[in-house]
């Protein structure tokens, strides 16, 4: 059983969220919280599996409250923002924030189902066509990467890995990596797996963040 904190000022939105789960066999909402203090609190108490977390709210907003959750190494709560694409401006400081990926409020419902157990699993809920045109979008913004000095890319990090970096920035999933470059799935997993230790991120969002940031792919 997947355990969910919603954190959403707007009780309509945490209202449908849990009706929606509640028809669900392998999730349960187990708290609900209206800022991002509250969220803070509640996950340190009941530490849920994934906290669905809106951006902007009142007091503490969802990117502080997803920094303060994430930066834990005590708690299991991944993040998944739950926002609206087209005027919010802080889902790339979100994700940098340590959220493990975001969806937008007019998807299907079923996507936010499946976005929740995604993250609950420990990956990014991001499909890699959505991944492509969100993360290239707040890249491309005058607060995201596209304007930041380019960093080195690890000396750690082999040609192979980087050549993999590449196609995780681009969106493309391990079975399309394995396909571009000719290697196993297994073997393209394999590289993903060691880029997020010697990168030390949380999670493929963060991966994708990092390609942009290296300049490996560019907006």
């Amino acid at each position: 059983m997947i355990r969910v904190l919603l954190v959403d000022d707007q009780p309509l939105i945490r209202t449908g969220l849990r009706v929606l789960i509640a028809d669900a066999p392998d999730l349960e909402v187990v708290g609900e919280a209206g800022d991002g203090a509250e969220a803070v609190e509640l996950v340190a108490r009941l530490r849920p599996d994934v906290a669905v977390m809106d951006i902007r709210m009142p007091g503490t907003d969802g990117i502080e409250a997803t920094r303060r959750i994430t930066t834990d190494p005590d708690l299991p709560t991944h993040v998944l923002v739950l926002t609206t694409f087209d005027d919010d401006d802080y889902v790339y400081g979100a994700l940098r924030a340590g959220a493990s990926g975001f969806l937008v409020k007019d998807l299907a419902l079923e996507t936010i189902l499946d976005g929740i157990r995604v993250v609950a699993a420990g990956d990014a809920l991001l499909a890699p066509g959505i991944t492509r045109r969100l993360i290239g979008e707040f890249a491309a913004r005058p607060q995201g990467a596209a304007d930041r000095p380019r960093r080195p890319v690890a000396e750690a990090v082999t040609e192979r890995e980087r050549e993999v970096l590449t196609l995780v920035g681009r969106g493309l999933s391990n079975a399309e990596i394995a396909g571009e470059l000719t290697i196993s799935v297994a073997t393209a997993k394999a590289h993903v797996a060691r880029l997020f230790t010697k990168l030390d991120a949380r999670d493929r969002v963060h991966l994708v963040i990092q390609a942009y940031e290296f300049g490996l792919v560019v907006p």
